[in-house]
């Protein structure tokens, strides 16, 4: 049985959803412009019987943040976690997600009995002159108030080329669609060191998924990761990109709980 819950915080609300289970919950976070809702294929596929967590972060989804007010995505979670009274959870992340998780289970290693990265973004990465042009680019024609070409922009963007080619197009349109853009005209998230200066510290069982055809620095990323961390099995799932959540979320869901069950 699936509960809503909403957890306030200082100028901020967290939104989401909580399913019942034995064991640790699996803690279950968006990529950027994404909600929640993402995940429902992937829970569509997943064993019944694990406890499962979806939220928004803070500002995307249903959840809010005042604006101009400093956070940190992996503090709010640790806050959501004391909320609802879980002391330790299973943590899985995709791309702006996985950055979060990555840096909350390097923060908090005793909260995480396992972790899961799928195709994950790093907080403080040193991102290519090509996506940091195509970044501006989007972000120019939302501060001009064009959201409609910002969206375009976005749903053209080469991270995306491998779903937009998958039958899970139009669920990528509707999130996309529903995305109000307010990270690219403004984005409060504290500015943080660089993870990669400290990934040799991850200890905590990770499982890395990653797509043979995902852009440039989402693979510098995972093999950096895959590298430096401690105890990290990677499974790269070559004919698929970005957003493994959407493209095969039948084969991920295989890999998680078989990971989740040792």
């Amino acid at each position: 049985m699936t509960a809503p819950f909403r957890i306030e915080l200082d100028n901020a609300a967290l939104v989401g959803e909580r399913r019942e289970g034995t064991g640790a919950p699996l803690v279950l976070i968006h990529g950027f412009g994404g909600s929640r809702h993402d995940w429902q294929p992937l829970i569509s596929a997943m064993p019944a019987d694990i406890p499962l967590i979806t939220y928004d972060q803070r500002g995307f989804g249903d959840s809010s943040g005042e604006a101009g007010v400093p956070f940190s995505h992996a503090e709010d979670l640790l806050a959501l976690l004391d909320r609802l009274q879980i002391d330790r959870i299973d943590l899985c992340g995709l791309s702006m997600g996985g950055a979060t998780a990555l840096h909350f289970a390097l923060n908090w290693p005793d909260r995480v009995r396992k972790l899961v990265l799928i195709s994950p973004a790093m907080v403080g990465w040193s991102w290519t002159s090509e996506w940091i042009e195509r970044w501006k680019k989007i972000g120019r024609a939302a501060r001009a108030g064009d959201m409609k070409t910002a969206r375009v922009l976005w749903w053209e963007h080469p991270l995306f080329d491998p779903t937009r080619a998958s039958p899970a197009a139009d669920m990528l349109r509707e999130s996309i669609a529903g995305f109000h853009g307010r990270q690219w005209v403004q984005d409060d998230q504290r500015p943080e060191l660089p993870d990669i200066d400290r990934l040799t510290d991850l200890a905590v069982p990770t499982l890395l998924l990653t797509g043979g055809l995902d852009t440039e620095d989402f693979r510098l990323i995972a093999d950096v990761i895959a590298g430096a961390g401690q105890d990290v099995a990677r499974i790269d799932h070559a004919d698929a990109g970005h957003l493994l959540n959407l493209e095969i979320p039948g084969k991920i869901a295989g890999d998680i709980a078989s990971f989740l069950s040792t």
